[in-house]
């Protein structure tokens, strides 16, 4: 795995993991509660950047081949293709004139469009590198960056598990308008709103 190789993998890590961060300060920062849809957009985000992060790892046991990134970049495009679908059928949900969408526009659009965004670029960017690949196995040392964005990935996947935990409660099922956080509410002995109590 050249250098080359090895940094284009960081890189696409590093950037979901931004993004995915920016949806948490979204979610406690500004208060914008992620819709069940949002969720799945989050989830698309993660397994994508799986794909990368799956490469580090094999690189880091040995040399790999076309094999090793075929196999991780066409999981990037699979998890990113699902993602986008959930993301583009969110924005025709809000494409509506006058309607207001889901949430408070982020640099003059909604998260959902970002995360459309994020996806075609994650498609692009999977599909550069299956064009190109190695013909014979090339092997790097894997070092601490790499090792550390890894870890990095794992750490936001266990965050976002246990935001969606506390916004969903002991409910299989997140409301579509969440408006709280369901768990505290819970704690506290609050009693359910409207959009939730309807909720499975």
């Amino acid at each position: 795995m050249t250098l080359f190789r090895l940094c284009i993998a960081i890189t696409c890590i590093l950037a979901t993991c931004a993004v995915l961060v920016g949806a948490l300060w979204a979610q406690y920062g500004l208060g914008e509660f992620p819709c069940p849809l949002c969720i799945i957009q989050r989830m698309g985000m993660m397994l994508a950047a799986l794909g990368p992060a799956w490469l580090l790892c094999r690189a880091a046991r040995g040399p790999v081949d076309a094999h090793d990134f075929a196999q991780c970049y066409a999981c990037s495009i699979l998890a990113a293709l699902v993602g986008g679908t959930v993301s583009g059928r969110q924005v025709l949900i809000h494409i509506a004139p006058g309607d207001p969408g889901y949430g408070a526009p982020i640099l003059g659009l909604h998260l959902y469009t970002w995360a459309f965004i994020v996806f075609v670029v994650v498609v692009a960017v999977s599909a550069v590198q299956m064009l190109v690949l190695p013909k014979r196995a090339e092997s790097h040392r894997v070092g601490v960056g790499a090792r550390l964005s890894v870890a990095l990935l794992g750490a936001i996947i266990a965050v976002n598990a246990v935001a969606v935990f506390v916004e969903s409660g002991f409910h299989w099922f997140l409301p579509d308008n969440p408006t709280s956080n369901r768990l505290i509410d819970e704690l506290r002995g609050a009693p359910p709103t409207t959009d939730e109590a309807s909720n499975p």
